[in-house]
């Protein structure tokens, strides 16, 4: 059951997401943060995005039942019941807040907040075809949830860094909604590409990535990041370029590699250009 429940959250894509929230920390130690700060940082990081992703499970398990393409999931096939959903989900909160309770006050104080952008986003698609930003704004906050957590207080270099991950999330997100762009019409539900066509959505999607690559320039130049910082852009640059020229409105076919490994990719490259760009 365990493991039946770590495939529902899709645990190993917190190591996708993880990097965010480093680079924020990083750049506030400007090196590597205490041991502890940088525990208890993947601890609240880990709690927050299971608990998010089980909530989504719950909330979509109907939706999910019905879409061939997420049938097989582990509520709508019956491996894990709601309940023991709701489970994980307690534990997960209770280890998020716990971990934002051992950081520093502001931690904690922010926490419920972001708890409900986390959840919330979940409903989103429901109502409006910026559910793709709402997404965007979930994981753009880990970059500033790591500077708060060594810091203890806000800064515009994380925000604009934040910022950042808010386009380039909401940009992938729309290239992965292309999947559903039928069933999204059926049931009524708001995806970019479900409202505009894929073909138009494609195109920002593209757009977003550039704004976000811009905003991650900028956030380099407001830490003070040397030059070896913008010379390894390059790379996220290019894998963001890779990723476009992966998908195409008739073609789908690469879809989950432009997805999960190129935005792996260009997780990892951002927190290397970060560490590099302190050296």
């Amino acid at each position: 059951m365990f493991i039946r429940l770590l495939s529902l959250v899709k645990i190993e894509h917190t190591l996708f997401a993880l990097p965010l929230a480093l680079s924020g920390a990083i750049l506030a130690a400007r090196g590597l943060p205490d041991a502890k700060v940088v525990g208890l940082v993947a601890l609240a990081f880990a709690g927050a995005r299971s608990a998010a992703m089980a909530f989504n499970r719950i909330a979509d398990r109907g939706l999910d039942a019905l879409n061939p393409r997420t049938a097989e999931r582990e509520i709508p096939r019956g491996l894990v019941t709601v309940p023991q959903t709701w489970a994980l989900v307690i534990v997960s909160v209770a280890v998020y807040f716990l971990a934002a309770w051992g950081l520093n006050e502001l931690c904690l104080l922010l926490s419920p907040l972001a708890l409900v952008v986390l959840l919330g986003y979940s409903y989103t698609k429901r109502f409006t075809a910026f559910c793709h930003v709402f997404l965007g704004v979930s994981l753009g906050m880990a970059p500033i949830a790591g500077w708060i957590a060594v810091t203890g207080h806000w800064s515009w270099t994380p925000a604009v860094l934040g910022l950042g991950v808010l386009f380039w999330v909401a940009g992938f997100d729309t290239i992965y909604a292309c999947q559903d762009v039928d069933f999204d019409r059926k049931f009524g539900l708001y995806s970019l590409p479900a409202q505009i066509g894929p073909e138009k959505a494609l195109r920002v999607a593209a757009l977003s990535h550039a704004v976000a690559f811009g905003l991650f320039l900028a956030a380099g130049f407001l830490a003070d990041l040397g030059a070896l910082f913008y010379v390894l852009s390059l790379v996220t640059a290019g894998l963001l370029y890779w990723e476009h020229r992966l998908v195409r409105p008739g073609d789908l076919t690469h879809l989950d590699l432009a997805f999960f490994k190129v935005n792996s990719m260009v997780s990892a490259s951002l927190l290397v250009s970060v560490c590099v760009g302190l050296v």
